[in-house]
């Protein structure tokens, strides 16, 4: 099984739920202030988009606060009239639809309630697409605060472009973990950064045990995860597999990947009743997948939970066939199956690729043993030359 296990679970959300701080789920009907989805409307501004997909952000989470269109070159961008859905009786300044300069900046958007009670600052950033690393050394972390208890914090790992910029590409469960508890430093964390990798630094993924309420729910393990993509806390209540969003955009093939790993699995294998199952021993998962992120309508997509093994979108996989246990570094290799995309659409930035790893390949299904953990560190990914 190589659907990536969550961390969160939903049980533990209906309890708190109602302790998350976005305007729209807090507060009653018409103090929320949220921007719900963002656009550029026009034929006219087609020409410096990839796609008219580029030209949408839907669904945005409530605990998202930077929003960022990519565009083909800064350079000729005129002012842009960016239009939004927000909530119920909510205003929006700059104005909505209002032209903006983005060459010289972010901008920034205040959402005000309708009963003018209550307010959300939103960045918004025009920028050239980000050309994806070869190479992920795992070296760039910021430690951040949970959305509910802000005592606790968890590791969040990044790319830094050329340029510095920051580039939030990686993700993992540990934001649904931070929403049910108080007190963990990023020790506490099924997905951290630790000292000693390969080289500098490296990701440690480790599974854990879900706590009480989880194993009552036939939850009992939360396995350590890392991927190129997006958390969707937005998700954690109506579809908890929902809340992982893979792939990050890319214009070139991926033939290959490449890195460094140690693997110790834990003690007992459990399965989802914690059972133990006698013989079986726990094993680590890393795999690949690269696939269209555009529907046949021109609308984006992403892969989540729900179809990570079945969307037709998929054209092309990788996977690490075994990772024995090893307390050394060891050299780990995965190559793509063969597949033809569209060039047109390759060149525009028409196809997304994630790479996924997990401390636990059966984890999805609540199943393994706490106590394995799983470093990775130097990790390369090959393309095919234009």
């Amino acid at each position: 099984m190589k659907k990536l296990q969550l961390a969160t679970l939903t049980a533990l959300m209906i309890v708190v739920f109602c302790l998350f701080p976005s305007c729209k789920k807090e507060e009653a009907k018409h103090t929320e202030c949220d921007i719900l989805s963002a656009w550029v409307e026009g034929e006219a501004y087609e020409q410096y988009f990839y796609s008219s997909a580029a030209m949408r952000i839907e669904n945005i989470p409530s605990n998202v606060q930077e929003l960022t269109f990519t565009v083909l070159s800064l350079d000729e961008l005129p002012p842009i009239p960016l239009r939004f859905t927000l909530s119920a009786g909510a205003t929006i300044s700059p104005a909505n639809g209002s032209l903006q300069d983005f060459t010289q900046g972010s901008v920034v958007y205040t959402v005000t309630s309708e009963d003018g009670a209550w307010n959300r600052k939103y960045t918004v950033t025009f920028k050239e697409p980000y050309a994806p690393a070869s190479r992920y050394s795992f070296e760039h972390v910021d430690t951040v605060e949970g959305s509910v208890f802000k005592t606790t914090t968890y590791h969040v790992f990044y790319e830094v472009d050329a340029d510095g910029a920051k580039h939030h590409i990686w993700a993992s469960g540990n934001e649904g973990v931070a929403i049910v508890n108080s007190s963990y430093t990023p020790a506490d964390y099924p997905t951290r950064s630790v000292d000693n990798g390969y080289s500098g630094r490296s990701a440690c993924l480790r599974t854990q045990d879900a706590g009480t309420l989880a194993r009552m729910m036939g939850k009992p393990i939360a396995a350590g995860n890392l991927f190129l993509g997006r958390f969707n806390v937005e998700q954690v209540m109506t579809n908890p597999l929902r809340t992982t969003e893979f792939g990050i955009p890319v214009n070139h093939r991926p033939v290959k990947v490449v890195g460094y790993y140690k693997y110790q699995p834990g003690e007992q294998f459990t399965n989802s009743a914690m059972k133990v199952v006698e013989g079986k021993v726990d094993e680590a998962s890393i795999y690949a997948l690269f696939f269209r992120n555009e529907d046949a309508d021109g609308n984006a997509l992403v892969l989540t939970g729900e179809d990570l093994e079945t969307s037709p979108y998929i054209i092309s996989r990788a996977e690490v066939a075994s990772l024995p246990a090893v307390g050394e570094w060891t050299r780990f290799e995965m190559t793509f199956s063969d597949c033809t995309p569209d060039a047109t659409a390759l060149q525009r930035q028409g196809y997304s690729m994630t790479i996924v790893f997990s401390s636990s390949k059966n984890g999805d299904t609540f199943e393994g043993a706490i106590g394995s953990t799983l470093y990775v560190d130097e990790v390369e990914v090959t393309y095919e030359a234009e």
